[in-house]
């Protein structure tokens, strides 16, 4: 009765109480995601004329060209100054508004409560307010290009003193990291609440389908290592607009006369602030794609996933350790000898809980009843992609080799294959495998099967050139690559790899076509189409407010397949008696 009276309540409710300033994580979770796939598709429109530039440097921009203003191009020809702004925010805007908001804002918003037998989250108005707060935050960053010396220039990264010399536009990207990160302390305050506190009768952390493990790692994560990025964004700020000196060098030269600046601060101190963030930030990316391809993997090989119990250590251990790595990034700042072994050392650690996690996830394909349905064709990829990504990163985490392979595309391509054909591969698997879920309709998989097929050749094409144009020793961020001698000779991967890119766009249509047609001409389903046995398909599908018909019980585990004795080969949790 009580579920009903909340759902007869929620229906009640205006539009807009319902819809847009809604306190159902449901509706939360899917304006999350559907902000996130929008700011993850404008980022992606920044690299495609990246790419071009790249590409054809010097040459007019074809058909629109002549659409942007004289400050970004120049009959057609890209300016240096809009070069830098489109690599500043084309990284910013895809992890930070992009795959972020979506693997934990989306996936973790909606799921979450699902999959813990919970009704909602602990604090419905704080989790309305971090949704809302990171909006805000994004439109900032969006605004930022119509300013009259355009968006930030600096680098994602916004190192000073640079950044601190930069347009207005720089201090438009502060304001919104203000409004990202507050918003990001906002949802993990409530994640780790609700995940302690609202468990279903039954549901103890080792019976967690791990998806929910990787959010509530992933929560002190964001709760922890943000905060000091918001101080440094904070302080670059009064460096910008108060005149102080944090991040400010005392002599400066700027155009050939001293900067006249108090002095006395310490552009490395940004750096520590910024990079004690941004390692966690990688595996707040990459620890949600983890559990979204082991529920998907459980569920379509119809066997329990090897090792659980050592992917849910490993994951803690990757939460601890993701603290203790961050100096890696700044090997070339000259921090001697023994901290650099420091780093190092760490640096390896942590690579052996991630290796544990994958090398589970491979055995648990083994001996199983495969279903190569599209979010496991996704699922699957992500295995190979993300052991790329990872083993790339190893000579990156030793001083030695990194001192010849810093800020290259080898760089660029390490990072990309985790988080590119890596994390966003199993933000596609989980979108197509919990679309059922959302919306009561499931998407073409045909139209999957042609999206998935051509976004594994072309992201491939994209990156894996970039590991042979970094081992050349192409810098990173170059406007015009053919100006410099080294990087001549790699001038037709440039190429190649922008051709790729322009084709991997052009893949993403059967995706966009599939994702609103299903919508409408969807094969309708029942709550639990895969089979599954978390708690999220026991709700109806879609589930109402409130989630479940009745209050659920857990009696078992979360991946309870093939069971030797039952009726069907899946025993779902909530289930006290054989099926």
């Amino acid at each position: 009765m009580k579920e009903h009276s909340s759902h007869s309540h929620s229906a009640s409710l205006p539009f807009w109480r319902k819809y847009i300033f809604s306190l159902d994580h449901k509706v939360i979770g899917v304006q999350y995601a559907v902000t996130g796939l929008l700011f993850l598709l404008f980022g992606f429109t920044l690299i495609m004329l990246i790419r071009w530039q790249l590409a054809y440097p010097g040459q007019p921009l074809p058909v629109i060209g002549h659409l942007f203003s004289e400050k970004m191009m120049v009959g057609g020809i890209m300016l240096p100054e809009f070069y830098n702004q489109l690599g500043a925010m084309h990284g910013t805007i895809m992890v930070f508004l992009g795959v972020v908001p979506l693997a934990v804002g989306g996936f973790g918003n909606y799921l979450v409560p699902l999959q813990i037998g919970a009704p909602d989250m602990a604090f419905p108005k704080l989790n309305m307010m971090s949704y809302w707060v990171y909006f805000m935050g994004g439109l900032i960053m969006l605004a930022s290009f119509f300013l009259p010396e355009g968006a930030a220039q600096s680098g994602w990264t916004s190192y000073p003193p640079l950044a601190n010399l930069a347009s207005s536009g720089q201090t438009f990207w502060l304001l919104g990291m203000v409004f990202l990160i507050t918003s990001s302390l906002l949802g993990s305050v409530n994640f780790i609440v609700t995940i302690a506190q609202l468990r279903a009768d039954g549901l103890s952390f080792f019976r967690l389908p791990f998806f929910v493990w990787a959010q509530f790692i992933t929560s002190f994560l964001l709760l922890l290592a943000f905060p000091p990025l918001e101080a440094a964004g904070v302080l670059q700020l009064m460096d910008r607009l108060a005149g102080t000196s944090f991040f400010m060098p005392s002599g400066l030269v700027v155009a050939g006369e001293q900067l006249a600046v108090s002095g006395g601060g310490n552009p490395v101190l940004w750096q520590h602030l910024f990079w004690f963030l941004a390692h966690p930030e990688v595996y707040v990316l990459i620890l949600p794609a983890m559990g979204i391809v082991a529920e998907i993997l459980a569920c379509n090989t119809r066997k329990p996933i090897y090792g659980y119990r050592s992917m849910v250590y490993s994951v803690v251990a990757i939460g601890f350790l993701s603290f203790v790595v961050w100096a890696h990034h700044m090997f070339l700042t000259g921090m001697g000898t023994k901290m650099s072994g420091f780093f190092q050392i760490t640096t390896m650690m942590i690579s052996v809980p991630s290796v544990i996690i994958l090398t589970a996830l491979a055995l648990s394909l083994w001996g199983g009843s495969i279903r190569f349905n599209t979010p496991m064709l996704f699922a699957i990829a992500f295995l190979p992609m993300f052991g790329i990504g990872g083993l790339t990163g190893l000579p990156l985490g030793l001083a030695a080799s990194d001192v010849h392979l810093h800020d290259t595309y080898y760089v660029i391509g390490h990072f990309h294959y985790v988080v590119a054909p890596g994390t966003i591969f199993a933000l596609f698997a989980g979108v197509y495998h919990w679309f059922p879920k959302v919306t009561g309709r499931k998407m073409s998989e045909v139209l999957g099967k042609i999206h998935f097929f051509f976004s594994l050749i072309f992201i491939n094409g994209v990156f894996m050139p970039m590991f042979l144009m970094g081992l050349a020793g192409v810098s990173r961020r170059l406007y015009d690559p053919t100006q410099y001698a080294h990087a001549g000779s790699t001038q037709p991967l440039n190429v190649f790899v922008s051709i790729c890119a322009w084709l991997l766009a052009l893949a993403q249509i059967p995706f966009v076509l599939n994702f609103f047609g299903s919508l409408i001409f969807g094969k309708k389903v029942d709550r639990n189409p895969w089979e599954a046995t978390t708690l999220e398909w026991a709700a109806p599908s879609p589930p109402p407010h409130g989630n479940f018909d009745e209050v659920p019980a857990v009696y078992r585990g979360p991946y309870e397949y093939s069971v030797p004795g039952q009726a069907r080969d899946f025993w779902p949790q909530h289930m006290a008696k054989e099926n």
